[in-house]
């Protein structure tokens, strides 16, 4: 059991650590429209990212996949990058969320195998050796990541209801500020990626 809380905790501190901000910015980026009554749709988007990211950790760990470090690293930000360009072109737009929830969801399932695949070198250097053992503490590390997940996720949901609520601000201004607050955090990490310096 204590096996367990060793990488579950490392997945929660993978998502929580303050020095990778950048999961908890594409977490931001991808709820920014949602409120505490679109828990369901909500979830599915955040269980589809955790699955994306296990999938990428599992090709990794197991040898069927490798990708440079420097091109992940330059990916991720990216993928922040289109998701708060989308909900800032998308912003109080008509269209029901039930039209463009399955995009976003193949998005956000794509964009979790890239997240995942920044973490798989370091995931696989602390796995241990065999094949047969690296499958149980992949999943432990998943649950984690989807714990903390949840924790973010509820944070913000808190913070939109409460600026909708108390502060008055529609969903639309809350969705172009955020989203304009993600695209100027995340444009300087995009510029100062280690790929323009090939």
């Amino acid at each position: 059991m204590s096996e367990f809380w060793v990488y579950f905790n490392l997945g929660l501190k993978h998502v929580l650590d303050i020095n990778a901000y950048d999961h908890v910015l594409f977490l931001m980026a991808l709820i920014i429209p949602y409120h505490f009554k679109d828990w369901s749709r909500v979830l599915v988007l955040i269980s589809l990212f955790t699955i994306g990211h296990t999938i990428a950790l599992l090709l990794s760990v197991f040898g069927i996949i490798s990708v440079k470090v420097n091109l992940v690293e330059f990916l991720i930000p990216i993928t922040i990058l289109v998701t708060a360009l989308y909900y800032l072109f998308t912003a109080g737009k008509t269209n029901k969320k039930n039209d463009n929830i399955s995009f976003v969801a193949i998005i956000t399932l794509f964009f979790g195998i890239i997240h995942g695949l920044g973490f798989s070198n370091y995931f696989k250097a602390i796995l241990p050796g065999n094949t047969s053992d690296k499958l149980l503490p992949s999943l432990e590390f998943a649950l984690g990541i989807e714990a903390a997940q949840l924790i973010v996720v509820f944070i913000v949901l808190f913070l939109s209801y409460l600026v909708q609520t108390v502060f008055r601000f529609s969903k639309r201004d809350w969705t172009l500020v955020m989203a304009s607050f993600i695209i100027g955090v995340v444009i300087p990490l995009v510029i100062k990626s280690e790929i323009w310096n090939r």
